[in-house]
């Protein structure tokens, strides 16, 4: 196991894994809203009755993607 003084020389490196790990997170609770986001709106258009199909076929995906999404 390096020591403190040999790791020295890599802090850039770390600094910059360090960066990519928080903005990793950062996304990934960005994400989570979106999916939320989505499935609300498709729920709400499910509500006024367009039917998943109908949904699929606008966004370009199949119905048991919309499925998917709903479940999240």
């Amino acid at each position: 196991m390096a020591d403190k003084g040999e790791l020295s020389m890599y802090e850039s490196t770390i600094e910059q894994i360090k960066e990519a790990r928080a903005q990793a997170i950062h996304h990934t609770r960005l994400a989570r809203q979106f999916a939320l986001e989505r499935r609300d709106l498709m729920q709400s258009l499910l509500a006024q009755g367009v039917s998943q199909s109908d949904i699929a076929r606008e966004l370009g995906v199949t119905r048991q993607a919309i499925q998917k999404m709903l479940a999240c």
